[in-house]
């Protein structure tokens, strides 16, 4: 057995009859919180450029993946699966999204990629494949975000959708040193005037969604009327 296939077992024995009570209490509702806490532990791991907590670190988010798992594993959640049905479907969506690596000689000419910025240009599209119950760009982009990785994600795709000024106007920033110096003082006036800077962030955010969304649908009506047209 591998030390991947220990630590499933591990897993399994903490929430079977006889292991550990407190394991066996837990939903997937309760575990939330300390898949945050891990989560932003490993940031914290990663930003220090620490290898040894990175590598701990990774071994707690890990843990949580096999813990969810294993709960699935006994029906929690209606149908059951087990973590080599989840890295069954991860391996087909990475192929899958992967056309320029995995495909055959035609689909990899098709899909070239030799930078970063080439495999982004058709992400989207691979997305569209796997899921064509979504109507929106914005569907799948989970509302539970903190403010800020909401903003950056919306934005990537209204500049995807050509929605933003391409110039950066009166305000140049030239590191992000600078940024975070700026971030900060935003937060301080805030602060100071009693605004919520993560409420507000949040609420401009919808409303730009909300734009997103408006312009969505005017295009698919445009496109319908050129349709019957045609």
């Amino acid at each position: 057995m591998t030390n991947l296939d220990n630590l499933i077992a591990t897993a399994h024995k903490l929430r079977s009859p006889g292991g550990c009570p407190w394991d066996a209490e837990q939903t997937h509702e309760s575990l939330v919180q300390y898949l945050l806490e891990e989560t932003y532990e490993l940031i914290d791991a990663i930003e220090t450029k620490d290898a040894a907590a990175i590598r701990e670190e990774l071994g707690d988010v890990l843990y949580q993946v096999v813990f969810h798992s294993d709960l699935a594993s006994s029906g929690s959640l209606g149908d059951k699966f087990d973590i080599q049905d989840v890295a069954a479907q991860m391996e087909a969506k990475m192929i899958s999204r992967h056309p320029h690596v995995f495909g055959d000689d035609e689909t990899k000419a098709q899909f070239k990629a030799e930078t970063g910025d080439d495999v982004m240009l058709n992400w989207d599209d691979h997305k569209k494949r796997e899921k064509p119950e979504r109507e929106s760009v914005l569907d799948g982009i989970p509302k539970s975000m903190p403010a800020l990785a909401l903003a950056n994600k919306v934005l990537g795709k209204a500049d995807k959708m050509g929605l933003l000024a391409e110039e950066n106007g009166p305000l140049v920033i030239d590191s992000e040193e600078q940024l975070g110096t700026l971030l900060l003082t935003i937060a301080t006036i805030a602060r100071a005037a009693g605004f919520d800077s993560e409420r507000a962030l949040r609420t401009a955010v919808r409303d730009l969604m909300s734009d997103i969304r408006k312009i969505e649908v005017l295009e698919a009506s445009d496109a319908g009327i050129i349709a019957r047209e045609e």
